[in-house]
């Protein structure tokens, strides 16, 4: 499956935006989604992932209830709605996807395929 990741750019302390990822190539609803972000200078870290239904969702604490994620199946897209921005959320974003559900849902190295990284800076 390709994975096409879009929507990142600058945005002040506390503002908003909603990133976009389009699937293709595989069958979507077989997929587990994830995003994966990584900040200047540091390593790719988990952000939040959903099941293949989008009935269930795990977040990393940094970012629970303030990022949604959603996913679309009917449209093989998923979303990453983020508020309350702030700058320790500035990175390069990844979507990624994995098809089986046995490993772990937070684990860079569960995941088969990846997008392009779409960069979220956050200006204070």
């Amino acid at each position: 499956v390709q994975l096409q990741a879009s929507g990142g750019g600058l945005v002040q302390a506390g503002g908003s935006l909603r990133l976009s990822c389009a699937a293709s190539g595989g069958t979507f609803s077989s997929y587990i989604m994830a995003w994966f972000r990584q900040p200047p200078g540091k390593e790719r870290e988990f952000v939040t992932a959903t099941s293949y239904s989008g009935g269930t969702t795990y977040y990393a604490e940094s970012v629970k209830g303030r990022f949604t994620f959603s996913r679309d199946n009917a449209k093989n897209m998923v979303y990453l709605q983020m508020n309350s921005l702030n700058p320790e959320d500035t990175a390069a974003y990844y979507c990624a996807a994995k098809g089986s559900s046995r490993s772990d849902y937070d684990a860079e190295r569960s995941y088969d395929y990846w997008g392009q990284g779409t960069q979220v800076t956050v200006s204070s």
